[in-house]
């Protein structure tokens, strides 16, 4: 049978890897969003209080070796790249090395299980405009969200259980990356974190979720889904309290700052315990729910991907003191 894809490309949003890198990438975040520099030097200093370095790229490089790793226990030979948005290695970069690999049909996989403008179709633009930058560029096809594929699910329930086992009896609350609310009406992407939210309670004999939102970039005036996850801790009455970051793959900055240190300092001032489960990064279900989406693409020469039309973009207002993903 012939196979339908040559390679497999993890396609991700890129972070810095030392101080000098932190301005070049959040000038690369912040384009066309019309941001103050004074804003941005206000942001960097977060990435300065670890180093300069954002864990998300060194967290790409563990993800790659474990899908390296289960690709050849099921002795799936596809190569494995990998692409960012806003850092090196750059998803062109990587469309170029493909093309001069002799790459031709690439399945695509974000790094990000649910749909948005910014989670899911934006990195669609990215793809071809990479594409459109390399001449005799191969084919790449994006899978849809995986919010639903039951070993993520299974992974996000096992990350909630061991952290229960250190903190038991504590409330749970969910959160994910907040987004305008024009881009939430325009995806689905409150109605999928709420259903994983969901079955995973279900799963774990939990009462109904609650869901949070957290690392607003947008202007005041610009609405943006809520409550933030600070706010709530400053209202609660709960004194264990255990925080998923349901939303992101990997422990990257906006769990680092926002939650450990942030959330940490607010949970603290109001003498509440307080604990933040880890992110599915490699668990071993989560990895293998990869192969699996690769295998039945594969199967069936191809998927059903998203609508055109799907996760239209938000509307952007003129920005004083907005703050980056």
């Amino acid at each position: 049978m012939t196979q339908p894809y040559d390679a497999f490309l993890l396609v991700s949003f890129g972070g810095p890897e030392g101080p000098d890198d932190v301005i070049p990438f959040l000038e690369n975040v912040l384009r066309g969003r019309n941001v103050p520099r004074e804003r941005m030097l206000e942001v960097a200093e977060h990435y300065y209080h670890f180093g300069g370095v954002s864990p998300i790229n060194e967290q790409c490089r563990s993800l790659l070796a474990a899908i390296r790793a289960e690709f050849a226990a099921h002795k799936c030979e596809l190569p494995v790249y990998w692409g960012n948005r806003n850092w090196h290695p750059m998803l062109e970069e990587t469309v170029r090395q493909m093309r001069d690999d002799g790459v031709q049909r690439v399945l695509a996989m974000a790094t990000s299980a649910f749909g948005s403008y910014s989670g899911c179709r934006q990195y669609r633009e990215d793809i071809e405009r990479a594409r459109a930058a390399v001449e005799g560029a191969p084919i790449i096809e994006k899978v849809p969200p995986f919010f639903r594929r039951a070993g993520f699910i299974e992974a996000v329930t096992d990350r909630v259980q061991e952290a229960l086992a250190s903190l038991p009896g504590a409330d749970i609350i969910y959160t994910a990356h907040s987004v305008p609310e024009s881009m939430a009406q325009a995806s689905p992407y409150e109605k999928q974190l709420m259903e994983v939210a969901s079955v995973v309670n279900a799963k774990l004999g939990l009462p109904a979720p609650t869901l949070v939102y957290q690392s607003r970039s947008g202007p005041p005036t610009q609405p943006w889904l809520g409550p933030d996850v600070c706010d709530y801790i400053r209202a609660t009455d709960s004194k264990r309290l255990i925080v998923v970051p349901v939303g992101f793959l990997s422990d990257h900055m906006e769990v680092l700052y926002d939650l450990d240190t942030e959330a940490a300092e607010a949970a603290k001032d109001r003498g509440i315990e307080f604990l933040r489960a880890a992110t599915v990064g490699t668990h071993p279900k989560f990895v293998n729910t990869i192969f699996e989406l690769v295998a039945e693409a594969t199967a069936a020469h191809g998927f059903q991907g998203c609508a055109i039309d799907c996760c239209r973009p938000p509307a952007r207002p003129p920005a004083a003191g907005a703050r980056p993903a």
